[in-house]
């Protein structure tokens, strides 16, 4: 499927945690992948801040456990300095657009470490769900999840897989428009 140029700078974002908001749990791991080319991939283990494990189940879905995301993990700040260095340099412009499975839990985590790290967010305000726009797009707003049988790549937790296949099914979506 075609989809202008317009689409690079439009990134899925996928992020992993040990709980459920940032500020008192640790974002683990995320991934940025582009719409308009979802061979590009952009993803970080980052070395936690809170120096707890946070909530077990919550950790367990990563499979990543606080030991080795302390010692192997990428400083934070690091790691989103560098994210976004790229993601501006693929997008070729300073303001791009994140894309979700669920951006009230994965925007919130990149939102409150740009801030943090980075003195704002290039994303802006907001990010945009995708299955709210399949929805739209089958007039069955109750039915959310649909589009999740279009992505390509397996959902594996790993938040660079995770994205792709987000940012699979939402050119499929596009097309589909």
């Amino acid at each position: 499927m075609e989809i202008s140029e317009k689409w690079k700078r439009h990134w899925v974002l996928d992020v992993e945690s040990d709980g459920p908001c940032p500020g008192l749990y640790n974002m683990i791991s995320f991934g940025l992948v582009n719409i308009y080319d979802p061979s590009i991939g952009i993803g970080f283990m980052v070395k936690p801040e809170i120096m707890s494990p946070g909530i077990k189940d919550a950790r367990a879905v990563s499979g990543v456990s606080y030991d080795t995301q302390y010692f192997d993990g990428t400083p934070i700040e690091t790691a989103i300095k560098s994210t976004i260095t790229r993601v501006q340099l693929t997008s070729a412009t300073d303001r791009f657009t994140i894309w979700s499975d669920n951006p009230a839990f994965d925007w919130q985590f990149w939102n409150y470490y740009c801030h943090k790290y980075y003195g704002y967010n290039p994303a802006g305000f907001s990010a945009r769900r995708i299955g709210d726009l399949d929805a739209g797009r089958r007039k069955d707003p109750f039915n959310t999840n649909a589009w999740k049988k279009r992505r390509v790549t397996d959902h594996t937790h790993d938040p660079v897989d995770d994205a792709r296949g987000n940012a699979e099914a939402l050119r499929w979506i596009l097309g589909e428009m």
